[in-house]
């Protein structure tokens, strides 16, 4: 069985056809077609394939497509600035806090929803903000070093 629904991606809206069961993630990645998210874990433990939902940022594995109806769902593809890396994205690159890239995306999503919240927030409250993020390249310190590069004061 189907459902018709509507998801706002980006500020986008994506008429789609879903199964019941369909996540999140899949709904985005196989129906909207934005493959940016990635799916690490599958069990919300990894973070790679974190998206904001109304601005908070949640694991779309595990979160059912048809809850995010009616709501403003942004991936690390809606972080972009007229197409070009906004600079947060900028900030990844310029502070090596890029490696294999898997975990940049849900990363990103992270530090921008801390940003939003918070845009002086010291180091420790960068590491606690992406503490549902795993990283097995970058030791981290690159990634920190970049979210506190755009932050007020940085």
């Amino acid at each position: 069985m189907r459902v018709a629904a509507a998801l706002t991606v980006n500020g986008v809206v994506y008429p789609v056809e879903l199964d019941p069961a369909s996540s999140l993630l899949d709904a985005v990645r196989e129906h909207v077609g934005l493959t940016g998210s990635k799916e690490g874990c599958d069990d919300s433990e990894c973070g790679a394939c974190m998206m904001l939902l109304d601005g908070t940022p949640v694991n779309s594995c595990s979160y059912l497509a048809l809850q995010a109806v009616g709501r403003a769902v942004t991936t690390v593809e809606g972080l972009a600035v007229a197409g070009e890396p906004g600079p947060l994205q900028r900030a990844f690159l310029d502070h090596g806090g890029v490696q294999c890239g898997f975990c940049t995306p849900g990363m990103l999503v992270s530090a921008t929803a801390l940003l939003a919240e918070n845009p002086s927030p010291t180091e420790e409250e960068v590491r606690t903000a992406l503490s549902g993020n795993l990283c097995r390249c970058t030791g981290y310190d690159g990634i920190v070093r970049a979210v506190l590069s755009v932050a007020d004061g940085g």
